[in-house]
C-alpha cells in the first residue's frame, strides 16, 4: 500500500499530515513508529490524520499519534500545522475547528501564521518541591491540552533536559500517566525561552505549543507576566501565549505562531 503524506512544521516540530477522510487509512502501531522514524522512514515528532468529525462538535477531528505510536491528547505545534493542512486539502478560508482527545480547538489562518484557541487549562499547581538525582526542583504543573511541568532555570543553554527531562517524565510526583517537562528561562518583562522534553517523543524537540503555552501561563502565576507573553523556543521561533482570566481562572487561551508545508510525497507502507 503505498501511503500519500504531507511533511509540515510549526516552530521546528515537525509532523505528518494524513488525508484520511475515506477512512480507508487504517496504521498500526509498527507503521507509525516507521514513518517517523529519521533514519528508516519520513522523520517526524509526530503524525495526524484528518478524520470527519462525528460528534457535530467541530468542523473536523483528527487521529493524532506521538512518533513511539502513542495516542496523544492534544499537541500546540500540530494543531497549527493541522489547520492548516485542512486549509489546504479541504477549501478552508480564514477559520476552521477540529475536535482532539482535549477537546475542540479553533483556528484562525493568516497566510503562514496561524492562531489556535486552546482548550480550558486544568490542574495548576505552583512551588512543589520535586526530589531528583540532582538535588530538590521547585516545579509548577498545569495541564494544556497533556500535562506538563515547568521548571525555572537560570540559562536554558545550561538545562539538563535530557537527563533531568527522562527523570522528571516518569517521577513518581508525576503518576501515574508523567508529564511534559518544560525548562524555562526568564529573558525580560513578559519574554522566556523555553526547552522541552516532550512525553511519547521521549527526548527533547525544537518547540511544544502546549509546554510554551504551560510555561508562559505558569509565568503569570510566578513571575506576575501579563498577556500576551512572547516565548523564545530551541528552534529559533517566537510564538505567542495571550488569554483572559475569568474568576481567577485562564480563560479564552490563545497559541500564536509559524506553519509550515516543508515537502509532499508518497511511501511504501
Amino acid at each position: 500500500m503505498t501511503l500519500d503524506f504531507v511533511k509540515m512544521n510549526g516552530a521546528g516540530n515537525d509532523f505528518i499530515l494524513v488525508d484520511n477522510r475515506a477512512g480507508k487509512i487504517k496504521l498500526t502501531t509498527e507503521q507509525i513508529v516507521r514513518l517517523c522514524d529519521r533514519h528508516g522512514g519520513i522523520g517526524a515528532d509526530g503524525l495526524l490524520l484528518l478524520v470527519p468529525n462525528t460528534t457535530g462538535r467541530a468542523d473536523w477531528s483528527w487521529d493524532f499519534f506521538n512518533s513511539d505510536g502513542s495516542v496523544a491528547d492534544m499537541c500546540g505545534n500540530g494543531a497549527r500545522c493541522f489547520a492548516r493542512f485542512i486549509q489546504s486539502v479541504a477549501s478552508v478560508k480564514e477559520q476552521t475547528s477540529f475536535e482532539t482527545g482535549a477537546g475542540v480547538i479553533t483556528a484562525k489562518l493568516s497566510g503562514a501564521r496561524v492562531t489556535i484557541g486552546l482548550t480550558s487549562p486544568k490542574d495548576l499547581r505552583l512551588n512543589e518541591a520535586v526530589p531528583t538525582l540532582a538535588g530538590k526542583l521547585i516545579a509548577h504543573s498545569l495541564n494544556t491540552g497533556v500535562p506538563h511541568a515547568v521548571v525555572f532555570v537560570p540559562d536554558a543553554d545550561k538545562a539538563m533536559v535530557q537527563q533531568l527531562g527522562a527523570e522528571l517524565r516518569y517521577h513518581e510526583h508525576f503518576k501515574p500517566k508523567g508529564t511534559n517537562v518544560n525548562f524555562a528561562q526568564v529573558l525580560g518583562p513578559n519574554h522566556i525561552r523555553v526547552r522541552t522534553y516532550e512525553r511519547g517523543v521521549e527526548g527533547e524537540t525544537l518547540a511544544c505549543g502546549t509546554g510554551v503555552t504551560a510555561s508562559a501561563l505558569v509565568s503569570s502565576r510566578v513571575h506576575q507576566f501579563t498577556s500576551p507573553v512572547k516565548v523564545q523556543v530551541q528552534g529559533g521561533d517566537t510564538l505567542e501565549v495571550s488569554w483572559s482570566e475569568t474568576g481567577g481562572a485562564f480563560a479564552d487561551v490563545k497559541l500564536s505562531g509559524p506553519a509550515d508545508f516543508v515537502f509532499k510525497g508518497s511511501i511504501e507502507l
